[in-house]
């Protein structure tokens, strides 16, 4: 049978998917992925004092953090990311200034450009100091913040995915808002059908495809954004303008693994149509699709879409 289970964790809607023998058996490993997903969010939240994040900020420009291997394997990761994309992805992008760029009805009108630049500042990857034989993390910079916001979700829907394989789930997806990571079949044998939401209309899709042991994720203008002066800004702010990207309503990323998914779709969206999918051709088994504010569809070379 097949089970689906939705649970608000990490401040964002999880949806899980089991194929099991019966309700009770995939109920409790859908249990254990769930409690995987608090566990990360216990360590990696911003919000909590008690997490290795907030330790990390807090000593930002005094002294580097002792962490556990997972976070400082994660870090490295993102690091990784952040050269790969010459910093169009960088979770040092805490340090903006929320009331900056605030997103909400009281903003209207754009701020002046040197204060944007200003307020990303402190955005620079390569001043998160990593020790590799202690296992340290120091932010060079007193004000700096990193937060995972850009790859979290991704990270915690491929960990859920792990628990559950350990737990003999040979089908299933976990959906962390939109990056999902699926493996195995559909209860009819068949590849799972999954749908790309249309950015104009959120509750419809605009295309679907087949996937196994697969991972997707989407960003797109539409959740979050200014109207000012007829012209919609995103939530997605460029890290070396201190603007929000515009041009692009949403960036879907077709992967092997959510945390890569997850993590490269922001980038996209910042590089822009053009570098962005000449970014992606370069990259082997991941694929790309970009709707432009035009509502037109770019592909990368390896896209076929039903």
């Amino acid at each position: 049978m097949l089970l689906k289970k939705t649970d608000k964790l990490m401040g964002n809607r999880f949806e899980f998917t089991v194929l099991g023998p019966d309700e009770n058996w995939c109920s409790d490993k859908i249990d254990t992925a769930i409690e995987e997903i608090r566990r990360i969010e216990k360590l990696l939240t911003t919000f909590s004092e008690e997490s290795i994040t907030f330790k990390i900020n807090e000593m930002a420009g005094i002294q580097p953090i002792a962490v556990p291997e997972e976070v400082f394997s994660l870090i490295q990761r993102c690091q990784m990311i952040s050269q790969m994309t010459q910093g169009a992805f960088d979770i040092s992008y805490g340090g903006l200034d929320k009331k900056f760029w605030n997103f909400d009805t009281k903003m209207t009108a754009l701020p002046d450009s040197e204060l944007a630049k200003k307020s990303v500042s402190l955005i620079n990857y390569q001043n998160i100091l990593l020790d590799e034989k202690n296992k340290t993390v120091f932010l060079k910079e007193k004000g700096m913040r990193i937060g995972f916001g850009g790859i979290g979700k991704g990270y915690a829907a491929e960990m859920a995915k792990k628990k559950l394989l350990e737990n003999g789930v040979e089908s299933g997806i976990v959906n962390a808002s939109g990056d999902l990571s699926a493996w195995g079949v559909q209860e009819n044998g068949q590849p799972w059908t999954i749908g790309i939401a249309d950015p104009n209309h959120q509750n419809e899709i605009f295309s679907s495809f087949r996937i196994t042991n697969t991972a997707v994720a989407t960003s797109g203008n539409y959740e979050k954004f200014v109207i000012i002066d007829g012209k919609k800004y995103s939530h997605t702010i460029d890290p070396k303008t201190g603007f929000p990207v515009r041009g692009i309503k949403s960036v879907t990323i077709i992967a092997e693994n959510a945390e890569i998914a997850d993590a490269l779709a922001t980038p996209v969206t910042v590089m822009g149509i053009e570098v962005g999918l000449d970014f992606i051709n370069q990259l082997r088994g991941i694929g790309c699709i970009i709707i432009d504010d035009n509502n037109k569809k770019h592909y990368s070379n390896n896209i076929r879409l039903t």
